[in-house]
């Protein structure tokens, strides 16, 4: 364990990382998707997601406990399941968060700019990807500001959503999304819904790595991420049942900009340049650490040899790892000119999905005296993650393959040239 780190962190602080993480961009573009394939029983797709978020949590928790080390299932992986694992844990991870990306600066550009939400993104990426070169990252108390004006605007329109004018829908099941009936669930859509729901609870293994700077981490760090998927949860329930009663799910599904087009139908149209703000804020924070924390991942696989080892270069003056940092923001910027929103939201869901299964394969090798969690937990949080990636938009599985395919290719190819 590195020396210097104190442990100074207890549960309070441990929770506000956890909201930090997850309380961001995911909620102002997911919600859209998902109600394209769930309708009216996106709620029920949204407790299944925070099932998956819950074990997957649970596990990553008990691992970074035993391993307190930087790059999560990368190093899990390898530690407990052998370096080919570990390897396509970190290899899903990179590619699913360089999606991830593209999503929140997606996002970004559809609440700023509607219509030019690509080229904003862009920009956003290019700008964002410029201030990490030069060692700009976001503080402990910018998070906090973050959460709690993020959290501010949410409330904002969950109030405008239970208390506005819904004539829109005529109450809660007047719109069907296309054809299917609302009253009978369509389990193939439940789940897919499921799984691009993830995508907004990901960053709670975030808490996970704290491992090193809290106090009493096995007891603070489960109990920090109960709380804060708690709070999650009942914040993004919230904000789904306020838009389903003002917009109705075929509305909700197809506006780019669905949380400023429900202010608007429930008759708070002044809130709206509020809401743009709050998904600004939101999107631009969540894509600053994303990027950051994707360089690292690349820098720290690079320094295995599982990337070539020229990313692993650090810059001598500002101490960053330029060329990783260069190669994730070049990355994003391809699949921006080349995907639209929800295919990045899936193709995400896919790679981090595959990246928790692992995990959860990984947890299962601990024993008791480690700390060992339930084995229902990992074993739930396995199956779930394997038939929620299995049931994502096809698309989106069939690009996750064909990535991990490469990934494979590029593993063995570095192996038989290293074993020569």
């Amino acid at each position: 364990m590195p020396e210097g780190l104190a442990r100074r962190l207890g549960t309070t602080d441990a929770v506000v990382v956890g909201l930090s993480a997850m309380i961001g961009a995911g909620v102002f573009a997911v919600f859209a998707p998902a109600a394209a394939v769930a309708g009216d029983w996106l709620l029920v797709s949204l407790a299944l997601a925070a099932a998956v978020a819950y074990c997957n949590a649970t596990s990553s928790a008990r691992l970074a406990a035993v391993h307190p080390e930087s790059g999560g299932a990368y190093v899990y992986g390898r530690r407990r399941l052998g370096p080919l694992w570990g390897y396509l844990a970190g290899w899903g991870f990179t590619v699913g968060k360089t999606a991830s990306c593209a999503a929140m600066a997606l996002t970004f550009g559809a609440y700023v700019l509607p219509g030019l939400e690509r080229p904003l993104a862009v920009g956003a990426v290019a700008a964002l990807t410029l201030l990490n070169l030069f060692g700009v990252q976001r503080s402990a108390g910018v998070a906090r500001i973050i959460v709690v004006f993020v959290l501010a605007v949410l409330l904002a329109v969950i109030v405008a959503g239970l208390v506005g004018d819904d004539s829109v829908t005529f109450g809660w099941f007047s719109y069907s999304p296309l054809p299917y009936d609302p009253y009978a669930p369509d389990i193939w859509g439940i789940l897919q819904a499921g799984g691009l729901l993830f995508f907004a609870f990901a960053g709670y293994a975030r808490i996970a790595t704290l491992g090193e700077e809290v106090r009493d981490p096995a007891r603070t760090i489960p109990r920090a991420i109960r709380i804060a998927l708690g709070i999650t949860l009942v914040v993004y329930l919230l904000v789904a049942v306020a838009a389903l009663r003002t917009l109705g799910p075929v509305l909700l599904a197809t506006r780019p900009a669905p949380l400023s087009e429900l202010v608007r139908e429930a008759g708070f149209g002044w809130l709206a340049p509020v809401v743009v703000a709050g998904a600004a804020v939101a999107t631009l924070g969540a894509l600053l650490a994303l990027l950051l924390g994707v360089s690292r991942t690349v820098l720290a696989m690079a320094r295995e040899r599982d990337l070539p080892g020229a990313l692993a270069a650090v810059d001598p003056v500002r101490q960053t790892p330029r060329r990783a940092e260069l190669a994730v923001g070049g990355a994003v910027i391809v699949l921006l000119l080349v995907a639209d929103l929800r295919e990045a939201i899936g193709f995400s869901s896919f790679g981090v999905l595959a990246y928790y299964a692992i995990a959860n394969a990984a947890a299962l090798r601990l024993h008791r005296d480690e700390g060992a969690p339930p084995r229902a937990v990992p074993v739930t949080g396995l199956a779930l993650c394997v038939v929620l990636a299995a049931t994502l938009p096809v698309t989106s599985v069939v690009a996750g393959l064909a990535v991990f395919a490469i990934g494979l290719t590029i593993y063995a190819v570095r192996r038989r040239r290293a074993d020569r």
